[in-house]
């Protein structure tokens, strides 16, 4: 088994501790302490902690590049599912980027320049990914609607995991939370599906939905 790099073990550790504790709670020293390793071995790999954030960033930043990269062939449902399970995937592993984003924006004038770069080619990307389904015949919509659809998703993805109320103060983010974030995604689509795809895309939905008043029980 390789051994892990000390930079990517402490890009580890960081990325652990931020999603459970928050990375406004966490510092370099929490970082050092949690490895094992003195604050000084800790800087001569990065000299704050925005470098680790920035690093965490951009390995997101690939992820969500590479998850946006369409096949040569035509969408299918299968593909759909696959997608949202991805997705589901990507921003459970870096959830701390959606916990704890307005802080991150205000604290870090690169980040936040950063991070509006990558808001604009998310769009982009998304609406080519919408596209794709459309091409496919498994949505149907005209472009005012592909571009409503886009902002909205956009705007879920961003902020689920900050919606005000859904999570008791101290409480953290849970998978299954983020899970009803993504079915809320998939029914923004509901009233575009092709009739021929609406079976399926129900059991989509059956597969994804955590009733709300697990999450919410006010709601129930």
């Amino acid at each position: 088994m390789a051994i892990m790099k000390t930079r990517d073990r402490i890009l580890a550790a960081s990325l652990e501790l931020f999603n459970t504790r928050g990375e406004r709670h966490v510092t370099t020293n929490h970082i050092a302490n949690h490895l094992g390793m003195s604050p000084g071995n800790l800087y001569y790999h990065f000299r704050n902690k925005p470098m680790i954030v920035a690093e965490l960033f951009q390995r997101f930043e690939q992820r969500l590049d590479a998850f946006f990269t369409l096949p040569e062939a035509p969408l299918t449902l299968d593909h759909k599912a696959d997608l949202l399970e991805q997705l589901l995937q990507i921003i459970w592993q870096f959830r701390f980027l959606q916990q704890d984003l307005d802080q991150l924006l205000e604290a870090d004038p690169d980040f936040a320049q950063r991070y509006h770069a990558f808001a604009q080619r998310s769009l982009r990307h998304a609406r080519g990914l919408y596209q794709a389904f459309i091409d496919a015949g498994i949505l149907l919509m005209d472009a005012r609607q592909l571009e409503a659809l886009t902002l909205n998703a956009w705007i879920i993805i961003n902020s689920w995991a900050r919606l005000p109320g859904a999570q008791p103060r101290g409480q953290q983010l849970t998978e299954q939370f983020l899970r009803r974030g993504i079915y809320q995604l998939l029914m923004l689509e509901d009233g575009y599906i092709a009739p021929a795809h609406r079976p399926a895309i129900g059991a989509l939905h059956a597969r994804l939905q955590v009733p709300l008043g697990e999450l919410l029980p006010g709601l129930d």
